[in-house]
């Protein structure tokens, strides 16, 4: 029986950085009245504030949610009163600098510096380093249409691989890169997550659109965690459907 469904966030449950519909915010809502759940990213918690919790119905049972910013290198929970940060493991100033300047520089090496971007490409989140190509601020159409296939960002992925070694590159969102200590991607929050919810990873579901070599979901799969692999969000809204079904009393 499985006692715990997580997911990914952008291109799973909502588009890149957009929030959760009225319909999707529903169903999460329905599902944590048959299962815990939990929402594993690399977004920051104000972005899973502003993107999840927000929309949630004012009825839900958020006690039983599990918020995994910077790819579970932080956890978020309800008390009842209120959200609060379970934990957070930081990256000390020198090695994000370090991270920053090979980013620059790898965007010059490869020629995937793009010509026009929206707000700041570079993002400190504490426990992660996020390079997003066009900008924080960019739109959804010109992001879908950067690199929809992966393959500029297996380049710079490989290329920052060389000039980082000992840390955890992954591909993530449409546009985004992210960094982060040797070991941490979506299979080291899913362990962790483990540790602090009580379900066992094999009572887990994880469900993401980018469950594929390179993929920044697929670490879930090789964990031997039971994946549900979408295309679209619609496809999530099915799944999520299913799942409720199986697990009603």
């Amino acid at each position: 029986m499985k006692k715990l469904v997580a997911f990914d966030m952008d291109g799973t449950l909502a588009l890149s950085k957009q929030k959760l519909d009225e319909d999707m915010a529903g169903k999460l809502a329905k599902l944590l009245t048959v299962a815990k759940v939990a929402v594993i990213s690399g977004g920051d918690w104000p972005q899973f504030e502003k993107q999840v919790v927000s929309q949630l119905p004012a009825d839900a049972d958020t006690d039983g949610l599990f918020i995994l910013p910077t790819t579970g290198t932080k956890l978020y929970r309800h008390d009842g009163s209120g959200w609060k940060a379970i934990y957070a493991e930081l990256f000390d100033d020198a090695q994000k600098k370090q991270i920053v300047d090979s980013f620059n520089a790898s965007l010059e090496a490869t020629g995937f510096k793009p010509e026009q971007t929206w707000g700041e490409r570079i993002e400190d989140r504490g426990s992660q380093i996020t390079f997003s190509a066009l900008g924080q601020q960019a739109p959804l159409d010109a992001k879908e249409h950067w690199d929809p296939d992966f393959a500029k960002r297996k380049v710079i992925q490989a290329d920052l691989r060389q000039r980082l070694p000992g840390l955890a590159i992954n591909m993530g969102g449409a546009t985004s890169i992210d960094i982060t200590r040797e070991g941490v991607d979506k299979g080291y929050g899913l362990k962790k997550l483990a540790e602090h919810s009580g379900v066992d990873l094999t009572e887990m579901i994880f469900i993401g659109d980018a469950i594929f070599p390179g993929g920044n979901d697929y670490p879930a799969m090789t964990l031997g965690v039971d994946c549900i692999r979408v295309k679209t969000i619609d496809d999530t809204r099915s799944a999520i459907d299913a799942i409720v079904l199986c697990l009603k009393d």
